[in-house]
């Protein structure tokens, strides 16, 4: 336990000398030093070497966390893409690989897609499976309790597939397998726009509506992994309310189905009535399933992701005076930076909170200790 007290005093913290350390961790100075000492050991920490511009004598030693003891790996198994992202053991990107992928491709081509994917990211960071001490899943559908999108998912053929089976052929780490609503809302947490936040509703817009919510700051998952499947309510409109923007009058020919959407947004920044009217038309649908969702939980914020987060600028004030009419209290909306990269990073956080609870816990063993 005393170990840990030290490793948690490192872990996040810029190179610190042993009496800070101690002072962190509640140790004597002693105890610290033969702690320390033995953490370098086992390969947990490292000692900083002093730079050409140290103060003239000894400078004190300083050690920090070993970030590069072991690596996670979070994988965004979507609609379109393959997105595999490695990360240090403090979150720090090391590797990421993107793929897109047939939104109508069946589960086999999409886990070989997979695989290749992961292959890739393993060689450019120059790793073996070994390397990876947890690996989490993002898959677009709720997740039940045995990893599977059971109830429903826009993924062709995937209601009863097991990822983590697939992929414990070429792992031995913790795999886990959840929902990308809830991992997108995790990372917002964690490096986007809600960490300042503890009760946070986050949104996936796009061509099918979603929802992830964290409570007190905590993911919730609910008793079978529906959570915030709000869009399953069909008086909510959820379901529909994107067909307000691809069956908008005016989209010319040209433009594939997939990219309508994106169209109408910059005809409705133009001025186009028609444009204008979609958009009303599908922020008035998604303001009736988020103000069920906010009456219910009174997030401190909502944050609008997605797709459609790039068309923020045409929403988010029309959803506040929509939600407005319906809701006590209107929490704060903010747009998401994330981009695409959100469920894959929220899957890399909750690999790394995997590596805390079974790795940094009360059994802490050794990682390969680092080549001298």
């Amino acid at each position: 336990m005393n170990q840990l007290s030290i490793l948690w005093a490192m872990r996040g913290h810029p190179p610190a000398t042993v009496t800070e350390l101690a002072g962190r961790a509640g140790l004597s100075r002693p105890a610290a030093d033969v702690l320390l000492r033995g953490l370098v050991t086992d390969g947990w920490a490292e000692i900083e070497e002093p730079g050409p511009n140290s103060v003239v004598g000894r400078p004190a030693r300083r050690y920090r966390f070993r970030s590069t003891a072991g690596h996670v790996l979070g994988i965004d198994i979507g609609v379109h893409k393959i997105l595999a992202i490695i990360s240090d053991l403090e979150g720090n990107l090391v590797e990421q690989v993107r793929h897109p992928t047939d939104p109508e491709a069946g589960p086999e081509s999409r886990l070989a897609a997979v695989d290749r994917a992961i292959d890739e990211v393993l060689r450019s960071a120059g790793m073996a499976p070994a390397d990876i001490w947890a690996l989490t899943v993002g898959v677009t559908g709720p997740v039940d309790e045995t990893g599977r999108t059971s109830l429903f998912t826009p993924l062709p053929g995937w209601q009863h597939i097991d990822a983590a089976a697939h992929l414990s052929g070429r792992f031995t780490c913790p795999i886990r397998v959840e929902n990308d609503c809830k991992l997108a809302a995790v990372a917002e947490r964690w490096k986007g726009v809600a960490q300042d936040a503890d009760d946070i509703v986050f949104v996936l817009a796009g061509l099918r509506l979603g929802a992830g919510l964290i409570l007190d700051g905590t993911l919730r998952r609910g008793y079978g992994g529906a959570a915030g499947e709000i869009g399953a309510l069909r008086a909510l409109r959820w379901l529909t309310a994107p067909d307000h923007l691809k069956s908008c009058p005016g989209v010319p020919e040209s433009v594939a189905s997939g990219e309508a959407a994106a169209w109408v947004f910059q005809a409705a920044r133009d001025g186009d009535q028609s444009a204008k009217t979609a958009v009303q038309r599908f922020t008035r649908d998604l303001a009736i399933g988020l103000a069920a969702l906010v009456l219910t939980l009174d997030p401190q914020v909502v944050v609008y992701g997605g797709g459609f987060s790039r068309s923020a600028d045409v929403i988010l004030e029309p959803l506040r005076r929509e939600l407005a009419k319906h809701c006590l209290r209107v929490p704060e909306l903010r747009t998401s930076t994330l981009g695409d990269e959100g469920v894959a990073l929220g899957a890399v956080r909750l690999a790394l909170d995997e590596v805390d609870a079974r790795l940094l816990g009360p059994g802490l063993s050794a990682p390969v200790a680092p080549q001298r």
